[in-house]
């Protein structure tokens, strides 16, 4: 999402049609479209040779399977050190060969840029050791355990906990405040924060957008684990909610517009996505639910709904300062 947002800020600076300083968002926006097109494309591509239950049943027997034992690769952070090399590497290659290449471009402080790409693939490496060791098993073994709260499960002797109802309460609860507090901790969102205060002079603040977006993704994570727990379907949210985010679409102006949407791609972050999935993956293994999928749709249509919403606020309120300084002008 940095990169992304860069280019777009970059390329609407340069020879960019919009007047506002905040017309370079909206890239992030139809980055995140096309691949969920993509996917549901498949979907139906898929569905003329192979059922849902064929499917289901394939990956039952998957899981039956003999898991050989690890290799010396496995046992080792060799696989999550490759995987930051390769999600750095080859896109500074590709970046360097259009700007010296293409552009005949030279960079303006090479030592800084080549220092910070170093250091970049290092955290990368160290990043993805963590998250595999650290925050994807603990978001995994506490999304298996989380359904001992309210409901009797072979991993936890002194399951159920709670009642049901004080038990679901908990499991939501631990999901807004999850869902809170590991968007704060993105990246990305203090990158997108830290870019929109910068363009619009302090008049957006940084720590505005950042709570919105939070408040956001944890309401629809809280929904999203609902959804898993209690089974319902998930268009009878979904599609409400993107409804409304297109009526507030038209409702709000360009500026909260671009950001709103933009915004969606915090919850693609590097902490979010493992954490989440794991949770949702393992508290829908516990409640023997069909999947834990889902969670992440919610938790990025929530945070548009919320800037958009907050968009309106700042909006009715700046009308209404400037509409009580024209009643005093006119009175005195």
């Amino acid at each position: 999402m940095p990169l992304v947002l860069s280019l777009g800020i970059g390329i609407a600076n340069a020879a960019g049609k919009g007047g506002s300083s905040l017309s370079g968002f909206g890239v992030v926006t139809m980055a995140s479209l096309f691949p969920i097109l993509a996917v549901l494309i498949l979907a139906i591509f898929v569905s003329f040779s192979i059922t849902p239950d064929e499917i289901i049943a394939a990956a039952k027997i998957a899981s039956n399977v003999v898991v050989e034992q690890p290799t010396i690769w496995d046992k080792t952070p060799l696989v999550e050190i490759g995987l930051g090399v390769r999600a750095i590497l080859p896109l500074v290659l590709f970046l360097m060969f259009v700007l010296f290449v293409v552009l005949k471009s030279t960079l303006p402080n090479k030592m800084i840029t080549v220092y910070g790409l170093a250091l970049t693939i290092v955290g990368m490496c160290i990043f993805n050791i963590g998250l595999t060791y650290g925050l994807g098993a603990i978001g995994s073994q506490t999304g298996g355990v989380l359904p001992a709260a309210f409901m009797d499960i072979p991993v936890s002797e002194s399951s159920p906990i709670f009642n049901i109802a004080t038990g679901l309460s908990i499991v939501i609860g631990f999901a807004f405040i999850l869902g809170f507090g590991a968007t704060l901790a993105e990246p990305a969102l203090n990158a997108l924060g830290s870019t929109v205060q910068d363009l619009t002079n302090g008049a957006f603040k940084k720590s505005m957008l950042m709570y919105s977006v939070a408040g956001g993704v944890a309401v629809g994570i809280a929904l999203g684990v609902s959804k898993v727990v209690l089974g319902f379907d998930l268009m009878k949210v979904l599609m409400p909610l993107y409804l409304l985010g297109i009526v507030l679409t038209v409702l709000s102006t360009e500026e909260f517009v671009n950001v709103a949407w933009d915004s969606a791609g915090v919850t693609t972050g590097p902490v979010t996505v493992p954490l989440v999935l794991a949770m949702g993956l393992g508290l829908g293994n516990a409640v023997s639910a069909i999947d834990g999928f889902g969670i992440l749709s919610l938790a990025s249509i929530c945070p548009i709904v919320a800037v958009l919403s907050m968009g309106l606020v700042i909006k009715f309120m700046n009308e209404k300062s400037k509409n009580k300084i024209v009643v005093r002008e006119n009175s005195s």
